[in-house]
Parts: C-alpha cells; sequence; structure tokens
C-alpha cells in the first residue's frame, strides 16, 4: 500500500512538472505580445499624447496584466517623488521586480535593459526611435517563443508524466 502511495505521488509530481513547464512555454508568446502592445501604448503616450514618462508608464502599467503590469508600475513609482530616479534606474529596478514572476528569458530581458538606457535621455523623436526598435525585436523573440511552444509544449507534458513512469518502474 505505501509503494502504490509512493508511485502515485511520483508519477503526479513528475506530471505536474511536466505541466508546469509546458505552461510556461505557452505563456512566454503571451506575455510577450502583452509587452510589445503595452510599448505601443507607451510610444502612441509619449509621441500623442505628450504624457510625460512617469505617467505613461503607470497608465499602461494599469492597463495590462501581470507581470508587464508590475513592471511599468513600478517603474512609474521609482520615477515619482520621494523616490526620483531616472528613467534609466526605474526601469532597470521594474524588470528585476518583474522577470522572476514572467515566462520571458534572457532575450527579451535585454532587450528591454536596452531600452532602458534610452528612455528619459533625449527628445521624443529619440525615444520613438528606441521603443520601435525594441518592438521589433520582441516580434522576433515572440515569433521564435511561438516556435518554441509549438514544439516543446506538447512534449513536456508528455515527458513529465513518462519520466515519472520510468522512474516507478525503476524503483519497484
Amino acid at each position: 500500500m505505501v509503494n502504490m502511495l509512493g508511485a502515485v505521488i511520483i508519477l503526479l509530481a513528475s506530471t505536474l512538472a511536466g505541466f508546469y513547464k509546458a505552461r510556461q512555454y505557452a505563456l512566454r508568446p503571451r506575455q510577450l505580445r502583452e509587452l510589445i502592445a503595452a510599448l505601443q501604448r507607451l510610444m502612441t503616450e509619449i509621441n500623442y499624447g505628450l504624457t510625460p514618462l512617469p505617467d505613461a508608464m503607470g497608465k499602461m502599467g494599469a492597463q495590462t496584466k501581470e507581470p508587464v503590469r508590475t513592471l511599468f508600475l513600478h517603474a512609474a513609482r521609482q520615477m515619482e517623488p520621494p523616490h526620483g530616479h531616472t528613467a534609466l534606474e526605474s526601469l532597470q529596478s521594474g524588470i528585476e521586480e518583474a522577470w522572476g514572476r514572467s515566462a520571458m528569458k534572457a532575450d527579451e530581458r535585454e532587450v528591454m535593459l536596452q531600452l532602458s538606457f534610452s528612455l528619459g535621455t533625449s527628445d521624443r523623436q529619440d525615444q520613438t526611435k528606441h521603443i520601435s526598435l525594441a518592438i521589433q525585436q520582441l516580434m522576433h523573440e515572440e515569433s521564435r517563443a511561438q516556435a518554441d511552444q509549438m514544439k516543446y509544449e506538447r512534449m513536456c507534458r508528455s515527458l513529465g508524466m513518462l519520466v515519472g513512469a520510468l522512474i516507478v518502474i525503476l524503483i519497484f
């Protein structure tokens, strides 16, 4: 009876691990689309709304879902008094705060860190160019993420269960 319970626990744990990894592959393209949409709205706010950067980031945070929400809201809070950090420091702090809870990878993080170096340091047109470049790079990463999802999502689910079954067979 105890052996059977152990086998079920091992099988359940490995299956859940496989489903968790598969979920990460499914979430990554969705979160990238959310980030791209937020950056497009940020560009519009900067260009046409003439909204100051902290207010624009706050608006983007209010309009998006997690983890992109945390990134923008944290950055907006860091730019406002009493903190008064620069856009560079604020956005990097927001990236650090939000990235651990996201399914996005280091490539997307690097794109956002590169963007943080140009936000708030130049005129509106230059910031728009840098945001556009970041959007293009993120769109490329999104297409790669979708390809990875198609390849690996189903495999991870199956592999989790099969590894659990293999462990159970080897132990018992």
